[in-house]
């Protein structure tokens, strides 16, 4: 289903959108077909990065082209949506076929609504929302704790070096006792996080960091990833904890793109009952195995809810908690919608976000 919707609804969203923009603008018919052909290449250029032909290319080259072929299909599926509601209003004859058939005045604005959306949602992803988070406990804890957590930071191509240096600062801020980091920290390739040294920008946080694999670092070759983690100065969980204080563990767990990790219930059998249990799983399935095993606390991502409405109102369908916080039990869970991106830069009717969780002992 994935492989159809992924694959053969841009192609169909071309041949409407393609046939939308043939009547609608005011011009002959090679400029018609110039720009045409030259929105069919933007889309495509997605291909070459799913094929993981961009580590061939110079890295000014494959930033570009990333940046192009992502935005593209985004552009895309908006322009798809709003000339379904021009084909809608044309329909109930509330819209005069003239403003839209070889038409300057409708062109110019389809252009500028298309143009007025992006620009509010590359500014709404730039945008990082501080979301503060209050974890009690009964079980005794030496001390409050500070905690931040970040999900699917995509570094790559399209998030660099300059960008993750902007992260770390606002982590840094707010002098944590440790971070946690869900998963997807690289985008689709290891290459340009060592190009541009990325490693020694984490090793600039002040505070432990602990992470879990997500799938993108099996997309990008999980050897590899976890090499750059150990790199970096992040302490990988994939199956195994740390315990910090004799007061809290934190279990990671593998990416479920590995079907071989190990069950949750496995891992919990050598934890400290007594012990404050967080748990980082990069997807948020079967949020029942946490509260059967008695965690406190899961962290996840993944979603990204969806990056742009209305594929957040499909996120929401097919997670039990696709983003924020939920409540299983005795266990709570967060579920971020992560701190970057996959693709384009857009972010409408979603927020990119990193949590300030406070835990403290009700003792």
């Amino acid at each position: 289903m994935w492989m159809i919707v992924f694959f053969v609804m841009p192609f169909l969203g071309m041949a409407y959108v393609g046939w939308h923009v043939w009547t609608l603008l005011p011009f002959g018919a090679w400029p018609k077909a110039i720009v045409i052909a030259v929105g069919v290449a933007c889309v495509l250029l997605l291909f070459l990065d799913i094929a993981g032909k961009l580590d061939h290319l110079p890295m000014p080259v494959a930033q570009v082209l990333y940046e192009i072929g992502t935005s593209s299909v985004i552009v895309l599926l908006y322009a798809v949506m709003l000339f379904l509601v021009v084909d809608i209003l044309r329909l109930v004859r509330v819209l005069p076929a003239a403003w839209v058939t070889h038409s300057g005045y409708g062109s110019g604005v389809v252009f500028f609504l298309l143009v007025a959306v992006f620009l509010y949602g590359y500014f709404n992803y730039m945008h990082k929302e501080r979301v503060s988070l209050t974890l009690e406990t009964s079980k005794p804890l030496p001390h409050d704790y500070k905690v931040v957590m970040l999900s699917d930071l995509h570094l790559g191509y399209h998030n660099p070096r300059k960008e993750l240096a902007r992260w770390v600062d606002m982590v840094n801020a707010e002098k944590p006792d440790f971070v946690l980091i869900a998963g997807d920290i690289i985008d689709v390739s290891v290459r340009p996080l060592l190009e541009e040294n990325a490693a020694e920008e984490f090793r600039r946080i002040k505070a432990p960091v602990y992470a879990c694999l997500g799938n993108h670092e099996y997309y990008s070759g999980s050897p590899e990833a976890r090499k750059f983690y150990e790199d970096a100065g992040i302490r990988l969980l994939s199956d195994t904890n740390a315990v910090i204080d004799d007061a809290i563990t934190i279990i990671g767990r593998d990416d479920r793109t590995n079907t071989r990790r190990k069950p949750l219930a496995h891992l919990m059998q050598v934890v400290n009952k007594d012990n404050y249990t967080i748990v980082l799983d990069h997807q948020p399935y079967h949020l029942d195995q946490a509260e059967r095993s008695g965690v406190d606390f899961q962290l996840s991502g993944h979603t990204h809810r969806g990056q742009v409405w209305p594929m957040s109102w499909v996120t929401d369908k097919m997670y039990e908690c696709s983003w924020g916080s939920y409540q299983r039990g005795k266990t709570r869970y967060y579920v971020s919608s992560g701190i970057g991106i996959w693709g384009g830069k857009f972010r409408i009717g979603t927020q990119s976000e990193y949590v300030v969780a406070t835990l403290r002992s009700k003792q």
